[in-house]
């Protein structure tokens, strides 16, 4: 394996990723690429908030409206879109709003479904954060009603639209690390990941995160998006889970664990382990993807290649220099170099661009559902107390 394998000069496009369902492929959409999309956001908490100043920097997309439930959260909400938004308490109400060309829906995980169909019914495209939906039902109910619909939609699982991550998955689909065995994923903070609270009655509206009602947990909010990327990789689900959680250190009244421990088993013999703590972020978040020929080590926006075998363990990278020599110990991997935008911008210019351009979105209703059945199934195999097999009667 040489170094120049994985090398990406800058402005090198990559290739658009082949997608599993072809379900937007007749959408009749009256947008030019030159004309701007309005935009309104339906919920302005850390996500949604934290998504605005990304809009405001692409060109063509304008946050024209703001929906919270939560007054404060609402107003700074209004106070990051740029130019004039109009606010609202009742996303109904903003569906309404016959200026509003698509929605972004970053509301507690419970009420995707429910938003998103509403939102395809009033005719707006749809941006929904992950996960996609809550309980199996809910997930097929949602699949159902975009597979009726013309409107674009897509899922919010943003590595689904890193250039590197893109590049990665063709590195390994090109057979570069071997035969893949075993993923090896973690997302590890040291924190009790509550927000603060004005009041004690806003405890379950601001820290929904904490409750089952509400809630996957880590399941849902972290481990999903290398879920999503495993069954990208193998372009499979998995067949079954196990796994173990706890509420075993922040002893403080939630109903999500506070950390688990999940093993997947894809076909072909793969094994998938997904570990999530809030007590220790020791190498934070990591993706290992391991196969006979090698391994690919990826973090937010860096990857590394390490080869298997004695001759290919020397060649490196030191201080920039390609070629130089390090010792394999020291966990020098070949860096694999990719120019991209913020995973989370680029997903929205993505959305942007399967809008004007009628296409359906890498990050589709279908891998979104299957990430989020991933998902349903952990927290069952969990709480149950047992092993949980794919349901395949779900026509995913």
């Amino acid at each position: 394996m040489k170094r120049r394998d994985f090398v990406v000069k800058s402005g090198l496009a990559t290739t658009a990723i082949a997608t599993s369902s072809s379900v937007f492929a007749g959408i009749l959409n009256s947008k030019k690429a030159n004309e701007t999309i309005n935009i309104g956001i339906i919920g302005t908490g850390d996500r949604g908030g934290g998504l605005l100043p990304f809009i405001n920097e692409i060109e063509n997309l304008n946050v024209i409206a703001c929906c919270d439930i939560l007054p404060q959260r609402l107003e700074k909400g209004l106070g990051k879109a740029e130019g004039t938004a109009k606010g609202y308490k009742d996303y109904r109400k903003l569906l309404e709003n016959p200026d509003v060309d698509a929605v972004l829906i970053a509301t507690p995980f419970n009420t995707h479904s429910k938003i998103a169909i509403d939102a395809l019914d009033a005719g707006k495209h749809v941006y929904c954060e992950k996960t996609l939906a809550k309980g199996f039902y809910g997930i097929q109910n949602l699949v159902e009603k975009v597979r009726t619909s013309n409107r674009t939609f897509q899922t919010g699982h943003q590595y689904h639209s890193s250039r590197l991550y893109t590049h990665v998955v063709d590195l390994i689909k090109d057979g570069k690390i071997g035969k893949i065995t075993a993923f090896e994923c973690q997302w590890n903070r040291n924190g009790d990941w509550r927000r603060p609270i004005p009041s004690p009655e806003l405890e379950r509206a601001i820290n929904w995160r904490m409750y089952r009602e509400f809630s996957g947990g880590l399941v849902a909010e972290l481990c999903s998006h290398q879920l999503d990327f495993v069954n990208w990789v193998t372009e499979s689900v998995p067949e079954k889970v196990m796994g173990i959680g706890g509420i075993d250190y922040w002893k403080d009244g939630r109903e999500t664990y506070d950390n688990v421990h999940l093993i997947y088993s894809y076909p072909n013999g793969i094994k998938a382990k997904f570990t999530c703590l809030t007590s220790n972020a020791m190498d934070d978040y990591k993706i290992k993807v391991m196969g006979d020929k090698g391994t690919i080590i990826l973090d937010y926006v860096k990857a590394w290649f390490y080869p298997e075998g004695k001759k290919n363990r020397e060649i490196g990278n030191v201080d920039g220099v390609s070629g130089a020599t390090v010792k394999w110990e020291e966990g020098k991997g070949i860096p694999i170099e990719v120019a991209h935008n913020d995973p989370s911008k680029q997903a929205l210019i993505d959305f942007r661009d399967s809008i004007v351009n009628c296409k359906e979105p890498v990050s589709n209703v279908i891998s979104g559902a299957r990430a989020a059945v991933c998902v349903q199934m952990a927290l069952d195999a969990m709480y149950e107390d047992k092993i949980v097999n794919w349901r395949s009667g779900l026509g995913l």
